[in-house]
């Protein structure tokens, strides 16, 4: 894949993929361009999934490098941007944003439209992502989607899979407690990953 200068003709959908840094441009589902990115610290992980640009901006803040694409992650503000760090590309770095070089977001940027796809690859119990974390309501990550999802699969959540630990998550977490004989607290623990698959 050449670093192309001119722009897709397509429909554009970019792929992030946090275990080989690099974010991949889809021009009509074909590889058109990759650069590398930066990927959030284990502490400060990238949100893993299925999200939209909702905002663009020039010169957006400071450290924010030249461009801002933003994502419509529920639960903080995360985005695509540049940086003022360009040694950190490639590595774990960021708050949970992904970092690119700013030659490389100026050239992304005019191509991208609101609402453009983005899909983050990843494992969100990966040492990436701060490995296998007790849980518990008010806690907001990727791996609760994962989780809202094989909860829902079960028959015990019937809200959506926005990675927010709130109330209908807590009760679906304490259905699945009850259908085990496992104490009722409403937390999420290595037990309970293992009721849902997650873990054997």
């Amino acid at each position: 894949m050449a670093q192309e200068k001119k722009a897709p003709q397509g429909e554009i959908t970019l792929l992030i993929d946090t275990f080989r840094f690099r974010l991949i441009v889809f021009d009509d589902q074909e590889p058109y361009a990759q650069f590398p990115v930066a990927i959030g610290k284990a502490r400060t992980p990238s949100p893993i999934g299925h999200w939209k640009i909702i905002n663009k901006g020039v010169n957006w803040g400071s450290g924010f490098g030249t461009r801002w694409l933003g994502l419509n992650v529920p639960w903080g503000i995360y985005g695509i941007h540049g940086t003022n760090k360009p040694g950190s590309i490639g590595t774990m770095a960021s708050q949970g944003c992904f970092r690119m070089f700013n030659h490389h977001v100026e050239t992304l940027y005019p191509w991208i439209k609101i609402g453009t796809p983005v899909i983050v690859i990843g494992n969100p119990f990966s040492y990436q992502s701060g490995g296998m974390k007790n849980l518990k309501p008010g806690d907001k990550n990727s791996a609760l989607t994962l989780i809202q999802e094989k909860l829902w699969r079960r028959g015990f959540y019937d809200g959506s899979a926005d990675g927010i630990f709130g109330r209908g998550t807590k009760k679906g977490v304490q259905q699945l407690q009850k259908a085990h004989g496992l104490p009722i607290t409403g937390n999420l623990g290595q037990i309970e990953y293992r009721c849902l698959g997650i873990i054997n």
